[in-house]
């Protein structure tokens, strides 16, 4: 049985084999393995270095029902009130009669104008309104409370929580 086997298009005759040079072929595929490996090594570094970004000196800031601000295109200015009633500037601590001048040096090579105060939930009303006040005498007149969200909105939104600190 197997004598009677036919051939068609096989390697035994003239029309069916091909002369191999000394070149190969180039490969027309494309291997995407090792790329989808790099990117989620990637994906893994950026989504556990993306939380150690965050700017400023560490404070437990008070919860409010605000909205969050738009991004920007620069790094915004940030005055911090620390819990012990220290001063800093983005993350350096700054005693405070040196607020003003170090900030009007700041502020004169940006090209925005915008200041952000962070204070810690601890921190006295009086203090951060005398912050606010020598910044304002300063020509600082577009600073942004920064605070976190989810707090209570006293009745006027969703998540009104009376004002009871939830």
């Amino acid at each position: 049985m197997a004598a009677g086997v036919a051939n068609h298009g096989g390697g035994t005759g003239r029309r069916g084999r091909r002369r191999r040079t000394g070149r190969s072929h180039a490969m027309s595929e494309i291997n995407v393995t090792p790329m989808v490996d790099v990117m989620l090594v990637l994906l893994v570094i950026f989504m556990v270095a993306a939380p150690l970004l965050t700017v400023g000196v560490p404070v437990k800031l008070p919860k409010t029902a605000a909205t969050t601000l738009p991004t920007e295109k620069q790094a915004p200015l940030t005055v911090t009130l620390t819990a012990d009633g220290k001063v800093a500037i983005q993350k350096t601590i700054v005693p405070d009669d040196q607020l003003i001048p170090k900030l009007k040096a700041i502020a004169a090579e940006r090209k925005d104008d915008k200041l952000y105060l962070r204070a810690d939930g601890k921190v006295t009303y009086d203090k951060v309104a005398q912050v606010m006040g020598a910044l304002n005498a300063a020509g600082f007149h577009d600073i942004g409370l920064v605070t976190d969200s989810n707090g209570p909105s006293f009745g006027g939104g969703p998540n009104s929580g009376g004002g009871n600190g939830n």
